[in-house]
């Protein structure tokens, strides 16, 4: 898929937490194709000690507007200045990067796929779900998080399909790990797609290999050049190679990868 390098306008910057803020982009011409599970690279200006682009995954993308959204975690002076954006302002953006999720086919019409996302790990989730309703499929969603406070964007994942929830304080759905939820024994799904910290994807996995259920991982390894020359973000497969995580993935199938060894 072709990369383009666009000068893009902040239409809105909204602080969605005190760690999180959702940014809407825009450009003067036609945004290109993206695709659910693909990220984009942010060039960071007038900050001193940022030298390399931000790899962001592609949160929504609302072709009525023309508009990107980038859901920032706030864990740095990249993200940080990131968050300053103010609306009218120009970033330069590279997209789309990486190999998104598989999209199911026609013929699987009818089969169940649930979305399952922890913290900024949800950020990619949206427009995949969003993807998949428009297409005839009626996702489910299942999110974890710390607490209320820190379930984001829950509206608009409503408008794609059910969402479940977990919180570790137990201040809103479930109590505990989204591998505890009741949702897992209730229903049986054809396949699984998740993001989100490391450990909760591996839980994951493993629940989907133990009831041989279909899965993708979308990783979070460091990306610094966002094209596979730099070897920050490299995985280990079943086979013992690396590879970069930003060329080969973000999104894995978990049988690829060395974690079910």
């Amino acid at each position: 898929m072709k990369k383009y390098l666009l000068d893009m306008k902040v239409r809105e910057s909204i602080r969605l937490h005190a760690n999180y803020c959702l940014l809407k982009l825009t450009s003067d011409i036609m945004l290109p194709e993206m695709l659910p599970g693909q990220f984009v690279q942010v060039k960071i200006e007038n900050s001193p000690s940022t030298f390399l682009r931000r790899p962001i995954s592609i949160h929504f993308v609302d072709r009525e507007r023309n508009e990107l959204w980038l859901l920032v975690q706030i864990i740095g002076n990249g993200t940080r200045r990131m968050s300053s954006f103010l609306p009218g302002e120009q970033v330069n953006i590279m997209l789309p990067l990486g190999n998104g999720f598989t999209l199911p086919q026609e013929d699987e019409n009818g089969k169940k796929f649930l979305l399952v996302g922890g913290g900024v790990g949800t950020a990619p989730l949206l427009y995949l779900g969003y993807y998949l309703k428009k297409n005839g499929f009626t996702p489910a969603f299942l999110i974890g998080a710390r607490s209320r406070a820190d379930l984001m964007q829950l509206k608009e994942f409503e408008k794609q399909g059910e969402v479940y929830i977990t919180t570790e304080d137990a201040s809103a759905g479930e109590p505990g790990y989204v591998t505890g939820h009741s949702i897992l024994q209730k229903e049986r799904f054809d396949r699984i797609y998740t993001c989100g910290p490391k450990p909760m994807m591996m839980a994951i996995a493993r629940y989907a290999s133990a009831m041989s259920i279909d899965c993708e991982v979308s990783l979070e390894n460091t990306m610094a050049c966002g094209i596979g020359a730099c070897l920050c973000c490299v995985e280990k497969t079943k086979d013992g190679h690396n590879v970069c995580v930003c060329t080969e993935g973000p999104v894995f199938n978990i049988k690829e990868l060395s974690w079910q060894s």
